[in-house]
């Protein structure tokens, strides 16, 4: 399985011949570009056009984050997979509005119904958390009579914020309490989690629509605007409560997690270096644990999942199997 490069430090990115390097006062790191799948860039680095076209050679897709860990942007090689009949496609469903609609409740039925099995698996093991299963129970039956975008993103964000009531009887760390979503900068270290977690989650996404035939442009439930890449965001909404979320509880549950890897930055609170690859690290083994395919009958990989999740949207846009989102079960 290919990996992920994680480049924290600042440095030059260089090309000699057939191999990649990162180049810093240390010295020379060699990338082995046979096994890369995508670079995610944190520090100040500099490259050049022999180094990309080299990117677009090897199908390298290189992501940048700045110091605050915010997503930047992405070097997204040229779609060697993306088809005009897949575009068509996309165009069509995002135009026609009962379509367009159609799709983007699904997504927050994934969603909510991800949202709740974690609820559910943690009010088992002793969290009182009946109050939120029961708000965002009433909130999911709104979702199929929903007429509108706005209509379905205003449950969506109401979803959430019920959800993240029940965050801090998870947590149950004084450390740790959260006061509530709030972003750029985050205010508390549950919030830094969370950014960073969701800009992990929206890149992973991202990754796997460039090995399909589909547009990361054109989203359903995220408005096609200005703004780069949609589908991502759309698709990561399934994933994040049982990948992100999941692993911030583990982490700070198993005490790996710890004040220290805070710090107090451009008036909010920010990871360090330290906590950024913690969490890196662990987000990656995350997505390389394997659970038992309902339909497949054998073992997949979380990453494997999303890339499935990709699948059936291509087989509902071509008419050939409506797309049903993953739920996971424990």
């Amino acid at each position: 399985m290919k990996k992920t490069i994680y480049v924290f430090k600042d440095g030059e990115f260089k090309r000699k011949d057939n191999t990649l390097y990162f180049e810093t006062e240390a010295g020379k790191k060699y990338l082995p570009v046979e096994d890369v799948k995508e670079i995610i860039a944190f520090g100040e680095v500099s490259l050049n056009k022999r180094f990309l076209e080299f990117l677009t050679k090897k199908e390298i897709i290189l992501h940048f984050l700045n110091d605050y860990g915010y997503y930047v942007g992405s070097y997204y090689p040229r779609e060697h997979y993306n088809s005009g009949y897949m575009i068509l496609r996309q165009s069509e469903y995002y135009l026609d509005e009962e379509k367009r609609l159609d799709l983007a409740r699904r997504f927050v039925c994934g969603a909510a119904a991800n949202i709740l099995n974690v609820l559910r698996y943690y009010n088992n093991r002793g969290k009182e958390l009946h109050n939120e299963i029961g708000h965002i129970t009433s909130l999911e039956a709104k979702i199929e009579t929903s007429a509108a975008i706005d209509e379905l993103m205003a449950i969506e964000g109401n979803i959430r914020e019920a959800y993240y009531a029940g965050f801090n009887t998870i947590i149950n760390k004084n450390d740790f309490v959260f006061h509530g979503r709030n972003k750029r900068p985050p205010r508390d270290r549950i919030n830094a989690l969370i950014s960073y977690g969701n800009t992990l989650a929206y890149i992973a996404v991202l990754s796997e629509i460039y090995k399909t035939h589909l547009d990361p442009r054109i989203g359903y439930l995220h408005t096609t605007n200005f703004r780069r890449f949609t589908l991502n965001l759309d698709v990561a909404e399934i994933f994040k409560p049982i990948l992100v979320d999941r692993l911030i509880f583990s982490l700070i549950g198993r005490n790996m997690m710890k004040s220290s890897d805070f710090e107090s930055k451009a008036n909010g609170i920010l990871m360090n270096d330290k906590g950024r690859k913690l969490f890196a690290q662990e987000w990656e083994n995350r997505l390389r644990t394997t659970i038992k395919h309902r339909e497949l009958g054998r073992e997949v990989s979380y990453r494997r999942l999303i890339r499935m999740e990709l699948y059936k949207i291509e087989k509902h846009l071509m008419g050939e199997k409506e797309y049903e989102p993953f739920v996971s079960r424990w």
